[in-house]
């Protein structure tokens, strides 16, 4: 059996209907005021995390030298 409304609950039930969405459009709000903030902010946090380091490579020295000894030992041969 359903139960009948009053027209006041109703209306009170709009209201906080209302008042809920509202309150929701705001959470969804963005933290800044334009898109170049946002930006700085996008890559503020990716230079934070490394993303932007360079990366210098050591010289082979490893693989130069094993090079160098299997062409002698090649030529050796």
């Amino acid at each position: 059996m359903s139960q009948s409304r009053s027209l006041d609950q109703v209306e009170a039930d709009l209201v906080a209907l209302r008042a809920a969405a509202e309150r929701a459009g705001t959470a969804l709000a963005c933290l800044f005021s334009s898109s170049d903030e946002f930006e700085a902010a996008v890559i503020r946090a990716r230079r934070e995390a490394g993303a932007f380091r360079r990366h210098r490579r050591a010289f082979p020295t490893g693989w130069v030298a094993l090079t160098v000894l299997l062409a002698l030992a090649f030529l050796m041969m």
